[in-house]
This record gives C-alpha cells, structure tokens and sequence, in this order.
C-alpha cells in the first residue's frame, strides 16, 4: 500500500533559525524554509523535514548519518568550523572521537544545536 510512497523522516529542534544555520551554513546541507519548518535536502533526492518543537528533547540516539569516504578528513573539516565531537562509553574513540572498532563502520558523532546526534560515517 505504502510501497510506493515517497516517504521522508523528520525531527525536532528547539530553535529553527539556530538549526537553518548550523546545516546550511556549518555543514553545507541545502535548506529551504517554508511554514516555520526546514527541509533538508540531501544527496540521492532525499528531503529531510525539521519542525520546532517548545518543549524539544533530544534524541538519545543517532538521528542522522552523513555518509563520507574519509571521516578523518570529514571530522577535521567539521571541528574548523566549531563542530564539537562527542565521546562515548563503550566506544573505544581515537582523540579525534573517530571509533574505529573492528566489525563496525567508522563514525565520529556530533550534536546539532538541539542536542540531536549526527555523525559522519565511512562509505
């Protein structure tokens, strides 16, 4: 029924013009803003819609992963433009927060100014 639907995610945020220029302007993303809302228009035609939400809590978990062919490149790219990496238990983390563990792809997560998480993640 829905197969063919062009479905899309979204998520909150606490502060829409802080979110229009942390991802058009800090990490590069096209963003479009109509109704008060942002749509993140992503590589492959994928559209992603952020909504201001008064009483906003973050996700405790990866909300969106920027795939990238070198996250070490990705990372040091992001932290010049005042992106702060996070550190997490259980996650062995080189001093860049890149976790590099065997049988898992290589990421590096960060916040947007809501607290949600991103990272960047190896192709």
């Amino acid at each position: 029924m829905l197969g063919e639907s062009k479905a899309f995610s979204g998520f909150s945020v606490d502060d829409i013009k802080k979110a229009k220029n942390f991802y058009g302007g800090t990490l590069g993303v096209r963003v479009t803003e109509e109704n008060g809302m942002l749509t993140l228009h992503l590589a492959g035609d994928t559209n992603v819609l952020v909504y201001p939400k008064d009483n906003h809590t973050p996700a405790t978990f990866t909300l969106l992963n920027f795939p990238v062919d070198d996250v070490d490149r990705t990372v040091d790219e992001l932290v010049a433009r005042g992106v702060t990496f996070e550190r997490y238990e259980g996650f062995e983390q080189d001093e860049k927060g890149v976790s590099r563990a065997e049988g898992y792809p290589v990421i590096a997560w960060f916040k947007d100014p809501a607290g949600n998480v991103l990272s960047v993640i190896k192709v």
